[in-house]
């Protein structure tokens, strides 16, 4: 989340400032040794990759700051948010790819950095590697994970975020529906909107404006990210030595960088974008294939889908457009169509038939297909049920029908009082699950978008 304002940087640098200046601004940039010792690391590909990393850093914010963007509370020094930056070996394309914090994934064997005792691999939530083992072990964990080298690491936090969209007069979003979070204090009308830095905080930290959570959370940093770079390339930043100085310190005051990115590094990146634009940007979040993945002593976690993430990420490898690489068309789809994102859409089974782990069977058939299914299936107390029903609260009739695409023949009984919670008993009617396909026609945007594809139109 606070991640989206370090890329700027690299796109801001594209004015061609002095060196003197750029060093200067250098030399205000913590540092941290994030290779030391790396090995057996994955070969380099075409490009650089850049890790950035959200941390909840609030130490420079004034008491009135808190209280009016809900940022109260002892920072827990961690990462909320995590993006990989490409950029392409020609330096006109700007490819970033959000990774969700709650994503499963395997940190490898390492040494606590604080008291030097040694772990073994093991299950943890994405965001759990930096309290780990910090920039290190974050960065050996997305390379097993991505299979990407990690080129530079750049961390940022709630000051640096705020400050940055200040100096830049605010940034311009959109949005067609109203957007409200208590927990934040998000309250935004439908319409346009300039944000200044606490509301602009607001708006890409609010996780309960829908019941997608993170992920409308990592949809909503991308638009933001793209009316940033927006604002920075048509606003006169890039041709004014003077404000490029003081978004740049604004940015770099609150960061942390690994000692190889410095002076030259930006100065000959940002040569190399001078014409760097939203329409040169383009964004995705990894595939997921699992909402709700329960691991033990973890929780629910998110599992990438592994077949398309690494697609997704033999694309960066490649230097590939993702835009590209994610319009390519396999054979015709078989998949129903459905009204309600499977992911949303909550599911235990139950066994109304004599067929011994038929339940468990179905249970896991349907969250290969995309549902929210309880992994604690049940038996009914009839063991001779004629036909599949879907018990359901007919307040979710859409999610009730979506689930019935996919299962075949199935009788749906409504159930007031019920819940969000679906019921499916299995009769001996069975056959199969269907595969279903959801597309949100209020977002009707690929899953790689470009940056001029999702600003505001007529922005300045």
């Amino acid at each position: 989340m606070r991640a989206v304002t370090t890329l700027s940087v690299v796109v801001l640098a594209s004015a061609g400032i002095g060196h003197a200046v750029v060093t200067s601004l250098d030399a205000g940039i913590a540092r941290v040794d994030a290779f030391k010792d790396m090995k057996n690391r994955p070969r380099a590909g075409h490009g650089m990759n850049v890790l950035l990393v959200g941390t909840d850093g609030r130490d420079k914010i004034s008491e009135q700051e808190r209280r009016a963007y809900r940022l109260g509370g002892a920072p827990c020094h961690c990462t909320d948010t995590m993006m990989i930056v490409h950029i392409s070996e020609n330096r006109e394309r700007a490819s970033v790819v959000s990774l969700p914090r709650d994503s499963y994934a395997q940190l490898p064997a390492h040494v606590d950095p604080k008291s030097g005792q040694r772990h073994g691999p093991h299950p943890v939530k994405l965001n759990a590697a930096y309290a780990e083992g910090g920039p290190q072990l974050t960065i050996r964990t997305v390379e097993s994970m991505t299979h990407l080298k990690i080129d530079h690491y750049l961390e940022v936090d709630f000051t640096s975020f705020m400050k940055t969209v200040d100096v830049l007069g605010g940034v311009r979003i959109c949005t067609t529906k109203p957007l409200k979070d208590s927990y934040t204090g998000l309250d935004l009308a439908p319409g346009t909107h300039t944000l200044m830095g606490g509301q602009a905080l607001q708006y890409v930290r609010a996780r309960h404006t829908d019941g997608t959570s993170d992920l409308s959370r990592m949809k909503r940093q991308q638009r933001f990210l793209a009316a940033l770079i927006e604002k920075a390339t048509s606003s006169g930043v890039l041709l004014n030595p003077i404000r490029f100085r003081d978004v740049a310190r604004a940015v770099l005051g609150s960061v942390r960088a690994d000692e190889g990115f410095g002076t030259d590094e930006l100065l000959d990146l940002g040569r190399a974008m001078r014409n760097f634009s939203p329409s040169s940007s383009e964004f995705t979040t990894v595939p997921i294939g699992q909402m709700n993945y329960p691991v033990k002593g973890i929780g629910s976690t998110l599992k990438w889908d592994q077949p398309k993430a690494e697609r997704l990420f033999r694309a960066l490898r490649d230097d590939k457009p993702l835009s590209v690489e994610h319009r390519r068309r396999g054979p015709a789809s078989t998949a129903a169509e459905v009204e309600v994102d499977p992911r949303q859409i909550r599911v235990q089974v139950e066994n109304g038939t004599g067929t011994a782990g038929l339940a468990r069977q179905i249970d896991t058939a349907l969250g290969a297909a995309g549902f929210a299914v309880t992994h604690q299936p049940v038996t009914a107390a009839a063991h001779d049920v004629k036909r599949t029903v879907i018990s359901y609260d007919p307040r979710w009739d859409r999610s009730a029908r979506s689930l019935a695409a996919a299962l075949p023949g199935s009788e749906l009984h409504p159930v007031p009082g019920r819940g969000p919670l679906m019921k499916v008993t299995v009769g001996v009617d069975f056959t199969k699950v269907r595969k279903v396909r959801f597309e949100d026609p209020a977002q009707p945007e690929p899953s790689v978008v470009r940056g001029n594809e999702v600003v505001c139109s007529g922005s300045t």
